[in-house]
């Protein structure tokens, strides 16, 4: 009792900030007692959570398993996988075991293939999985909708394309990108129609995944992608460029060249690089034509489609831009002047003392 009063003596003639500091401390204390309680709390909460998912898990698992072998040629769903159905959809109702089946149904899709992969789709759809993955789609979060679509992506679920696409030009690229792999999945080359309405930007990432996805099917019908490259979104012309490219696109020749003239000078120089790959000569005769229009980019990207395309006509062209004063421009031309005809690049290698003309020389004659 002395010993309390004492405290609290000490206290009520301690200096005001003193007991501000002693205030703040027994706050502190209970700040962190409160916390460790807590994190006590929540980690055995966690746990006791870890273990009932695997618990439901191992039960949903065996019941898929059960309903996959259970079916015969007589019935289209036996009594079994009936009974089955029912209690999963008995379990549908609750958010917790329905994330959990869904979740189970999809590490079992990965496992399996042929007959029992469709069963499992057709699982999905008999247990009422398919009308929740659907009102995700009417969502206000858009992770939600996210998510849906991603069910629906890997449980191909092609009927609802149109529900799916109404997400197209959505704010959230999140939701873009699920709705794009979502028809490139299902329906290949054909599921790039969404190109022909979409007004939101592809990003570089984007365009990387939907190339991926594209090409996991080897066996594929290419439609054409002429209305892409004349779209007025310069990331869809960039994804076009793309596919000209991948898929040897030699047709939309015309298209191409008339994008030398695009307002976009990065597209300007995909479409250079791109004319150049597919060797189509007749681009490198209307850029040498006017090749003082070009911006500087362009001309360096002219001198490298020029390696690649040079004929014995273009010397007088290169013999001009040997000096250039750009380091690459003249690089390119001496490189070509060189394949061209060797004799003569050794009488102008002598042209200057430049130093930097001859460490460029001697490099060329090295290799």
């Amino acid at each position: 009792m002395f010993k309390n009063n004492y405290f609290i003596d000490f206290f009520e003639n301690s200096p005001i900030i003193m007991q501000l500091v002693w205030v703040f401390i027994v706050m502190i204390i209970f700040f962190i007692m409160t916390t460790i309680a807590y994190l006590k709390y929540l980690r055995s909460f966690l746990r006791k959570n870890e273990n009932l998912k695997n618990k439901i898990e191992k039960e949903f698992e065996t019941a898929v398993i059960n309903y996959l072998y259970a079916g015969n040629e007589i019935d289209e769903v036996s009594f079994e996988q009936k009974s089955i159905i029912d209690q999963f959809k008995s379990n549908t109702s609750e958010p917790f075991k329905r994330d959990i089946l869904i979740s189970t149904l999809l590490k079992l899709n990965y496992e399996i293939s042929g007959e029992m992969a469709e069963s499992i789709h057709k699982l999905y759809i008999q247990t009422g999985l398919l009308d929740y993955s659907l009102s995700k789609l009417k969502s206000r979060k858009w992770n939600s909708i996210a998510d849906g679509i991603r069910e629906l992506t890997l449980f191909h679920v092609k009927e609802v394309q149109d529900q799916v696409k109404i997400h197209i030009n959505h704010p959230k690229t999140e939701v873009r990108i699920a709705m794009q792999l979502y028809l490139i999945n299902l329906f290949h080359f054909d599921g790039l129609d969404f190109l022909n309405n979409i007004t939101t930007p592809i990003s570089e990432w984007d365009q990387i995944q939907l190339l991926e996805a594209l090409q996991l099917n080897s066996n594929q019908r290419v439609t054409s992608i002429n209305l892409w490259l004349k779209s007025t979104n310069n990331s869809v012309v960039f994804f076009a460029l793309k596919l000209a490219k991948i898929y040897n696109q030699y047709g939309v020749r015309d298209e191409l060249i008339a994008l030398l003239d695009h307002q976009n000078i990065k597209i300007r120089i995909d479409v250079i690089h791109l004319l150049s790959y597919l060797n189509i000569i007749d681009a490198k005769i209307i850029l040498k034509n006017k090749f003082n229009e070009l911006t500087l980019e362009e001309q360096i990207a002219f001198f490298e489609m020029m390696e690649n395309l040079y004929e014995i006509k273009d010397k007088p062209f290169i013999l001009e831009h040997i000096l250039n004063p750009n380091f690459e421009i003249k690089f390119s031309a001496l490189k070509i002047l060189k394949n061209l005809n060797i004799e003569e690049f050794n009488c102008f290698k002598n042209l200057t003392l430049e130093p930097e003309f001859v460490r460029m020389v001697k490099y060329i004659e090295a290799n």
